[in-house]
């Protein structure tokens, strides 16, 4: 009996990893850039919770709407076109073989062995073969809308908790630096956990996030301390 050996891949978790990376950046990062930019303006520390509350809802329900409108739409083009192959497998089954067929004979299959190739799979599951092997949809990498918007929201109030806390407990004429040296541990280690869980270099990933962190705000105390304004 032979034993097959199941193997580890990342693919499988690249959907929810995307989206949930990119809401953890997010939030640490928009009501980081947001705390520090209204307090270099110099207004109240009660109104600079505030501004950090409203930036945390407002971010996360952003994130959620933005990532089902775009998740959804690609499901949709999935649908449609699984829907058009269905069709297409019902009207013409032997023109389908032929171009599952083909599929194979370019992927090294010689002729006679892609046709029977092409023929077991069509009689397993039609749909699922050209699904597949035609359009590149697959289980794995399928869109699934309310668990990416989910995500999205989830890590992005994730990540905003932490400027958030460090501005509740902060004193008012430190929070600039405390939140800028927190959030920029936050960062190494959020863009270094991402890296690692997608197998690309662990000191890259956390310093880019780091960097891009940084900039933000950076940018954003520059135009509190120049116009005095929340922004």
């Amino acid at each position: 009996m032979v034993q097959i050996r199941r193997e580890f891949h990342r693919t499988g978790r690249i959907n929810w990893l995307r989206a949930a990376v990119l809401g953890a950046n997010d939030g640490t990062i928009s009501v980081a850039s947001l705390v520090v930019g209204v307090t270099a303006a110099g207004i109240p520390q009660e109104n600079i919770l505030l501004t950090a509350v409203a930036g945390l809802v407002a971010g996360a329900m952003s994130m959620a709407a933005g990532e089902y409108v775009s998740v959804q739409s690609q499901a949709d083009t999935e649908a449609a076109d699984l829907e058009t192959e269905k069709r297409e497998l019902d009207i013409e089954p032997e023109r389908e073989l032929t171009e599952l067929t083909a599929i194979y004979v370019t992927r090294g299959l010689d002729p006679p062995l892609a046709r029977l190739v092409a023929e077991k799979l069509m009689i397993s599951d039609a749909l699922g073969a050209h699904a597949r092997d035609e359009l590149g949809i697959t289980e794995t990498l399928r869109a699934r809308p309310i668990q990416a918007a989910l995500s999205s929201a989830g890590s992005f109030v994730a990540g905003a908790v932490m400027p958030l806390v460090t501005a509740w407990l902060t004193p008012a004429p430190m929070i600039v630096e405390v939140t800028y040296a927190t959030v920029l541990v936050v960062l190494v280690i959020l863009g270094g956990t991402a890296a690692y869980a997608g197998g690309a270099s662990v000191t890259r990933g956390a310093m880019r996030v780091a960097f891009w962190g940084a900039l933000a705000m950076g940018i954003t105390a520059g135009i509190g301390k120049l116009f005095g304004t929340v922004v």
